[in-house]
């Protein structure tokens, strides 16, 4: 057949260790052979983004913003144990991912991959839950630092006027460590207009947590703007009944665990990023969960929800064979080239990452998977546990089967 032909290029953030392996694996088996690829490609692996200042992320969000749609590898965010792993690091460089959500200003909508040999752990779930998470602020883009001698520190606001607004944080009587973060009306709205946008275009409930009785004014101002916003969307949900409700997350966690699932749950930034990996682990595996970055501009950025499973990595450097699982990253995959086949109207795209998905699921239900889904599997079902390669190469065998 002949390969599918592409008009606009999408952006391709490669990444790290395993992922990086797979990523390249994923691309020769089962994109390349079927699809005639533009990419614009930015290397986001951490040695590279080392060798320039960081300035290659900044690139590749700004390409993002310029195309429409981006893919993304899983990349390392290095910590002090990573600056030992790699001494040639000149700084312990910020999250990719938090410096392009920043850039694009999205929200991060993250939902579990469901096979029918596996099921929740939480009996009562039956369909997936989809975590929106806010991709702005808070802990990702704080400041904070140590002091070792007793003392106050204050929180001080100076507006372009000259006026200033000045609170204690606290007093120590010795050492301490503080931090400081923020988040912005304009990036609170726009992750509340995604929310109940996206609510309405999937017709599922919609529900936001945070703990404002606590936070008072930084939570309590989230929930007032959701509030302010909704009446934009009120007589539509009400159109379509589906319900938007807020309640406190501690609420909410209690709430999820006795659903059916079936709705949009919406966190804060680090909220969404605990839960998001709790619900994927309770649905069946970190590598089984979709994430998609969507800007209030219309700027889509795919990528899997998981790590660089660096475990596997260091024994792929030794020489062996491993048994990662690639369903995530073969998902950022097929949402990427599926929205830029919506995009610029290239039906056979949108297809091709429809029949990509439907053979990777196909697969794991015929009983050919990865280690870490054998143990997941229903009673009554078969399941044998097969390295990366075959993996990929039976998804490929039932990919052309789809596609002849």
């Amino acid at each position: 057949m002949d390969k599918i032909k592409m008009t606009t290029p999408l952006v391709e953030m490669d990444g790290d260790e395993m992922t990086r392996i797979l990523w390249q694996m994923i691309k020769d088996e089962l994109i390349l052979p079927f699809v005639d690829l533009k990419s614009e490609y930015y290397d986001l692996g951490l040695l590279h983004r080392n060798e320039t200042g960081d300035q290659v992320t900044v690139d590749a969000a700004n390409a993002n913003k310029k195309y429409g749609v981006a893919v993304k590898c899983a990349t390392i965010t290095p910590n002090r144990q990573r600056m030992e792993e790699y001494p040639q690091l000149t700084e312990m460089w910020k999250s990719p991912n938090g410096t392009i959500r920043s850039i694009l200003d999205g929200t991060v909508f993250r939902a579990p991959i469901l096979v029918d040999c596996i099921r929740p752990v939480v009996k009562t779930w039956e369909k997936p839950i989809t975590i929106a998470r806010h991709a702005y602020g808070d802990v990702y883009k704080s400041v904070d630092f140590f002091t070792d001698e007793p003392g106050e520190a204050f929180l001080t606001f100076r507006g372009v006027s000259g006026k200033e607004h000045t609170v204690s944080v606290q007093k120590v009587d010795g050492p301490a460590v503080w931090q400081g973060a923020h988040n912005t009306d304009k990036s609170i709205r726009s992750f509340a207009h995604a929310c109940f946008q996206y609510a309405i275009d999937t017709k599922q409930d919609l529900w936001f947590s945070t703990k404002d009785t606590i936070s008072k004014v930084y939570d309590g101002h989230f929930k007032a703007v959701f509030e302010e916003v909704f009446e934009d969307y009120k007589a539509k949900f009400e159109d379509l009944d589906i319900e938007y409700f807020y309640t406190l997350i501690d609420d909410a966690v209690a709430r999820v665990i006795r659903s059916q699932g079936g709705y949009i749950w919406a966190c804060k930034n680090y909220d969404g990023d605990v839960m998001s990996d709790m619900v994927s682990t309770a649905f069946g595996s970190l590598a089984m969960m979709t994430s998609v970055l969507v800007s209030p501009d219309g700027h889509f950025e795919y990528e899997a929800a998981h790590g660089t499973v660096t475990r596997h990595y260091y024994r792929y450097l030794e020489g062996e064979e491993t048994s990662t699982n690639p369903i995530a990253t073969i998902f950022a995959w097929s949402g990427g080239l599926r929205k830029r086949g919506e995009l610029d109207g290239i039906d056979a795209l949108v297809k091709f990452g429809d029949a990509l998905e439907q053979a990777s699921l196909q697969t794991i239900n015929d009983g050919i998977m990865t280690k870490d889904l054998v143990g997941l599997v229903e009673p009554g079902f078969s399941a044998k546990g097969v390295t990366s390669k075959v993996f990929i190469q039976e998804i490929r065998s039932r990919l052309e089967k789809l596609l002849a």
